[in-house]
């Protein structure tokens, strides 16, 4: 059991450290509140014990908290009976012995990221009948960029973004007992989302890497929706003909009623393909909707995709929907300096 009766600065702290929120940024508690023997006890059993916690950040990622942590309890300290508990004591003695791997090591390897899927308006106590939060874990190697230059062995912020929003009672008609395909999912993030907590018929997810679509497989499993009666992952390429492909028999299968996709617009090369394979699915599915989320990291490649949409004739409206200052983010944390969009894309 997580949640229950769980002073709400805890569970921000752990769902921030699950997601690997950078150390130096964590919403830690007040120190006269860490050191209280029993916090520090509810600490190590939900961030740092391995018996309690099957897939925890990494070790050089934890220790860099656990140090900062045991840093704050003793600035807090003021007697001998003000300690540190003999769990946290013996948790950094031991990743101190085994001299863990340097964080530049750490970087290029994988490791587990778990976000945590609630509505930033829901209920403090929500959780699910077991008294856990809904959580999504994945595979990631953040720092690692494939041969074929993508980026979709890490979650990066628009998928959050977009997360955030189909997590709300509107976002969510979106998706709930709707047929939904994924273009570019990476991690499979948005794919996992709505199978797991989203309650979406079938979700098919696609990338183009061949070795992202073998990862995202993997992260399929790890969330337990290795079952292709609810989920399948496939390799699509952009602009290729899709009659006669897997994905008309798919559609036909499972009309699609919904394509997502998240930060899939940052190329301005790719943009005619991905306009291109949209146009595809309109011609199977006429009155499908896309919803594209994307970082305006350079205004003029995102209006480049706008404008190919406009060239196809396709509706395009924007979705209200501001991402919350980092320090005001309870769920899903992603940085929100600069702007993220989120477009619906129809065929008139």
């Amino acid at each position: 059991m997580l949640n229950r009766d769980v002073d709400p600065q805890l569970l921000l702290l752990r769902r921030q450290y699950m997601q690997l929120f950078e150390p130096d940024f964590l919403a830690w508690p007040p120190s006269k509140f860490l050191k209280a023997i029993d916090v520090q006890k509810w600490l190590y059993k939900h961030m740092f014990d391995p018996s309690q916690n099957a897939r925890l950040p990494p070790d050089a990622y934890q220790m860099r908290v656990l140090k900062q942590l045991v840093t704050r309890i003793e600035r807090a300290t003021e007697s001998p009976a003000d300690e540190l508990s003999n769990e946290l004591t013996a948790c950094l003695t031991s990743f101190i012995t085994r001299k863990v791997s340097s964080g530049f090591q750490a970087a290029q390897e994988k490791a587990h990221v778990t976000f945590t899927c609630v509505s930033e308006k829901a209920n403090p106590d929500s959780a699910n009948d077991d008294g856990r939060e809904p959580t999504i874990t994945l595979l990631e190697q953040r720092h690692l960029i494939s041969g074929s230059r993508t980026t979709g062995f890490r979650t990066w912020e628009a998928s959050l973004h977009l997360g955030s929003y189909l997590l709300t009672d509107v976002g969510s008609r979106l998706v709930r007992s709707k047929n939904i395909l994924e273009l570019g999912a990476g991690t499979g993030f948005l794919t996992i989302l709505a199978a797991k907590h989203l309650n979406a018929r079938h979700v098919t997810s696609t990338d183009g890497d061949e070795d992202v679509i073998k990862a995202l497989k993997e992260n399929i499993a790890l969330n337990e929706l290795d079952d292709q009666q609810k989920v399948r992952a496939e390799t699509l390429m952009w602009g290729c003909d899709l009659k006669g492909t897997w994905v008309e028999d798919d559609c036909a299968t499972h009309p699609y009623d919904i394509v997502v996709g998240a930060d899939i617009t940052y190329d301005k090369v790719t943009i005619s393909a991905l306009v291109s394979t949209l146009q595809s699915f309109f011609d199977m599915r006429p009155t499908l909707k896309a919803v594209i989320a994307g970082v305006v990291r350079n205004a003029e490649t995102f209006q480049t995709f706008r404008d190919e949409c406009a060239s196809h004739h396709f509706a395009v409206e924007d979705i209200e929907f501001k991402p919350k200052p980092m320090r005001e983010q309870r769920s899903l944390f992603y940085a929100a300096a600069v702007p993220i969009k989120i477009l619906t894309i129809s065929r008139p």
